[in-house]
């Protein structure tokens, strides 16, 4: 099986600035870092390296995306407002006020979209069954008119635009399991029939308000949105429960060319801004099933692009055991410290994760 990676030096060099967490620094915030650095990316792609498992990984070469590709998702405001804001010295900040940006950074956002789109043509092409973006800044809180969520361009929906472009006829699904909601790229294709959005997030923790079972789609994209919301405390039973119960189910009544996956790895025991327990056994596991999914539907063809997750400690591990069951090479890189953690109650099944997920079958009648 061959696998394809996606990463370039420059996304370790995408600046958020001096912040105590997402607050700038200032006499009333002790100056720190913004939860969004680089440190759990750069780590994630040291331990791809030091594993060993980079000998057996295709390298994707990533290329700035053009103007023309992110505006087949973004207003020209917003394209224009991010470029004129990256030609000043101190940066600038894509929208919402806690997504910073520094000095030419939008050479890296698009940059970023271009992994995106790398990865995701391999796939298609039959160059690898398939990739993992390993990009930075993230992608899934943009919408149309605004960055938003540390996110400054919709990177998976960026690359997904552009491989319909030249071929209207793809039928794209994308499983979110960032912690956070997948609005933006809920928002881009909410009357689009021809892409599946799932996303399952931890209910109401970002955006606020968002990501409710009912919002379905509209239009003629009505029924192609299906939103999981999540208890607080969910662990690896409450995420396998959902994905084989709602994920998979919808997967195969929508019958997709090729899955695409943002994937954050904020939902683990050890995240900073989240309160869900997952281990990286249990993404291993969830990896496996959309895997089976994707040999059964579309040939195999699966394509991860990278999001959030900010415990810099935990993040490389979980990404490795990932990269590890995509490629189907062995890789030993959990820590006892780390193993243990399988076995904590947060993995039993609860009957109100059961009842979140009830929810969901109910509205999509799966």
């Amino acid at each position: 099986m061959s696998t394809g990676y996606v990463w370039h030096e420059l996304y370790g060099w995408h600046d958020t600035g001096t912040h105590g967490g997402f607050i700038p620094a200032s006499a009333k915030t002790q100056p720190h870092h913004h939860f969004e650095s680089a440190e759990s990316k750069t780590r994630f792609n040291s331990l791809v390296e030091v594993s060993g498992l980079s000998k057996h990984l295709v390298r994707i070469e990533a290329t700035p995306a053009m103007d023309e590709d992110i505006l087949r998702v973004h207003t020209p405001e917003h394209l224009a407002s991010i470029k004129e804001q990256s030609e000043n010295i101190r940066g600038g900040d894509a929208g919402d006020g806690t997504t910073p940006f520094g000095h030419q950074g939008f050479v890296i956002a698009a940059l970023a979209a271009g992994g995106s789109i790398a990865a995701l043509e391999a796939v298609l092409d039959g160059r690898v069954k398939n990739a993992y973006a390993l990009v930075r800044p993230p992608g899934h809180h943009a919408r149309p008119e605004i960055g938003m969520g540390f996110c400054m361009f919709g990177n998976a929906a960026i690359a997904i635009k552009k491989a319909q472009a030249a071929n209207p006829d793809l039928r794209v699904a994308t499983v979110d399991w960032d912690v956070h909601h997948g609005n933006g790229t809920q928002a881009i294709f909410y009357d689009d029939p021809s892409v599946l959005t799932i996303s399952l997030h931890q209910n109401d923790l970002y955006p606020r308000g968002t990501g409710a079972v009912f919002e379905r789609g509209e239009g003629a994209g009505d029924g192609y949105c299906i939103n999981i919301p999540l208890p607080a405390g969910t662990g690896n039973g409450g995420y396998q429960y959902a994905m084989a119960e709602v994920v998979i189910p919808a997967l195969r009544r929508f019958q997709p060319d090729v899955i695409v996956v943002p994937s954050g790895f904020d939902a683990s025991i050890f995240d900073p801004l989240a309160r869900m327990s997952v281990t990286a056994s249990g993404y291993r596991i969830m990896t496996r099933m959309l895997m089976d999914a994707a040999e059964e539907l579309c040939g195999g063809r699966l394509m991860m692009t990278h999001e959030g997750g900010y415990s810099a400690s935990y993040v490389p591990v979980c990404g490795v055991e990932v990269l590890s069951e995509m490629s189907g090479v062995p890789v030993d890189v959990i820590h006892e410290f780390h193993a243990d953690f399988d076995t904590m109650p947060e993995h039993e099944l609860t009957p109100w994760q059961v009842e979140a997920v009830k929810a969901v079958l109910a509205e999509h009648s799966l």
